[in-house]
């Protein structure tokens, strides 16, 4: 179930990519070099939000590959596109001080059978930058996820997927708990039941995790032309470590 999570991701997008898609010529994909303003995202996405205005250095950070100068609307055309989402991820200009990195690419949190390789890559990069958050808003496989690191040290991080919660590290913050959701408090929830007779989970919603990176950082969705100046991000392929690993079983 959970290794088909990035093929549904990228066939409920492909709508949204044709608006924003960048050109195509001679068998290569042509990227406009012309600055333009902030341009909105963040539902059925991933990113990661980096207290910073370097650029280049998010790029280097990561390790991605062949970078190139990309405006707001063909960088994000490409992470929505069907085809050009599965390897991509787009580097934004600053807004208000954060770097956005967009790509559905980006490591997620995966149950027990697979590599976490999402906690790995917010510790490395929260030795890098002073604050780094990370969300996940897909809901056709019930999957939402926010983190937060700050001075390097991992404040929280949750997600859930259609099977449960995935991942629970720290404690409830207030911003989680201003939600008004339940699903936080395990104890209670466990012991009611839903009208199929199973366990009844409260998951959270799109509008949720954009609510949390509104209290943390800003809230995606809200973008627009009045956020920042012109500017020029990066687009680049995801590194092939990123990519989902299968835990191996013991003998």
């Amino acid at each position: 179930m959970i290794l088909t999570i990035l093929i549904m991701v990228i066939a409920t997008v492909a709508v949204a990519a044709l608006k924003l898609a960048p050109r195509i010529g001679h068998g290569r994909v042509v990227y406009p070099t012309t600055p333009d303003k902030p341009v909105a995202f963040g539902y059925q996405m991933a990113w990661l939000a980096i207290r910073t205005r370097d650029t280049p250095a998010v790029v280097e950070a990561l390790g991605l590959e062949a970078p190139q100068p990309c405006n707001w609307n063909s960088g994000l055309g490409t992470v929505y596109d069907p085809r050009l989402g599965q390897n991509h991820v787009f580097v934004s200009p600053p807004v208000n001080g954060w770097t956005f990195v967009v790509g559905l690419p980006l490591p997620q949190p995966m149950g027990r059978s697979f590599a976490d390789k999402a906690t790995p890559l917010l510790v490395d990069l929260g030795g890098r930058f002073v604050e780094v958050q990370f969300f996940i808003a897909f809901p056709p496989v019930d999957l939402f996820a926010w983190a937060r690191m700050i001075d390097g040290r991992l404040v929280r991080a949750f997600a859930i997927g259609d099977e449960g919660i995935i991942w629970s590290k720290g404690k409830t913050t207030k911003e989680e708990r201003a939600l008004g959701l339940k699903l936080f408090e395990l104890r209670g929830v466990r012991d009611r039941r839903g009208d199929a007779g199973g366990p009844l989970i409260l998951h959270p919603t799109e509008d949720h995790v954009m609510q949390v990176a509104r209290k943390w950082s800003l809230d995606p969705t809200k973008i627009g032309s009045n956020s920042g100046p012109e500017g020029m991000g990066l687009i680049a392929r995801a590194p092939v470590r990123w990519r989902v690993e299968r835990l191996k079983k013991s003998a």
